[in-house]
This record gives structure tokens, C-alpha cells and sequence, in this order.
């Protein structure tokens, strides 16, 4: 009878599940860049669950919200590729490591976003 394999580090489970998430192009994510949004049931289960997007706080809080529990189709209805570029240099501080490490390999453009650019 043959070994079982291994299971793969929890860190790299984690970090396939992100890479499935991802879009192809920053320019899919065509998610609102006004006013005010309710996250499904499936992304943001407990907590504030409607997010104003003209109050950087409360944008900056969805976004960490939808990156870290959104689906591939939240990510792309829900968040907005300029937003997302302006805010970047703020938002990766406030998330994960790997959910930072994956969307700056994907995305080169968010690694050498400018701090001044964060809105």
C-alpha cells in the first residue's frame, strides 16, 4: 500500500485559494467608485456590512473586507480598478501578507504604486 502524500502547508492552501480569486487584468474590476455599497451575505458575514465609498475609511474597509472573503466575481463587481490603484499603497499595510504578496506578483503596477497616490 503506497504512502499518502503529504499535505501541502497550510500557507500554500491559502495562497492557491487567493490565486484562484484573482482577475486576469486589474482593468476587470469595474465595482462602483461612489456612493454606498452592501457586501452579499457570503463576504461579510458579521460586522458592518454597507460601506459608503466616499468616506476613505469606510471604502478602505470594504476593500480589505473583499479581498480578503471575495469570490473572483466579488472582486470584479465589487472593487474599482482606479480605487483600488489610488488606495493601494495604504491598503496593502492593513492586509494579509499573502493577500499582498499574491495581488503585487500578479499586478506589478500595485507593487510600485507611489504612497502619495493613496486617497
Amino acid at each position: 500500500m503506497p504512502a499518502a502524500e503529504p499535505s501541502p502547508p497550510a500557507a500554500e492552501v491559502l495562497r492557491q485559494r487567493y490565486v484562484r480569486r484573482l482577475p486576469e487584468a486589474l482593468g476587470e474590476l469595474v465595482g462602483p467608485a461612489h456612493g454606498s455599497v452592501q457586501l452579499p451575505l457570503h463576504v461579510a458575514w458579521s460586522g458592518l456590512t454597507r460601506f459608503d465609498l466616499d468616506r476613505p475609511r469606510s471604502r478602505m474597509s470594504m476593500y480589505r473586507t473583499v479581498l480578503a472573503e471575495g469570490q473572483h466575481g466579488d472582486l470584479i463587481t465589487l472593487l474599482n480598478r482606479d480605487l483600488l490603484v489610488a488606495q493601494w499603497p495604504v491598503l496593502r499595510t492593513l492586509i494579509s501578507r499573502a493577500i499582498r504578496d499574491i495581488w503585487e506578483e500578479a499586478f506589478p503596477e500595485l507593487a510600485s504604486a507611489r504612497p502619495a497616490a493613496a486617497a
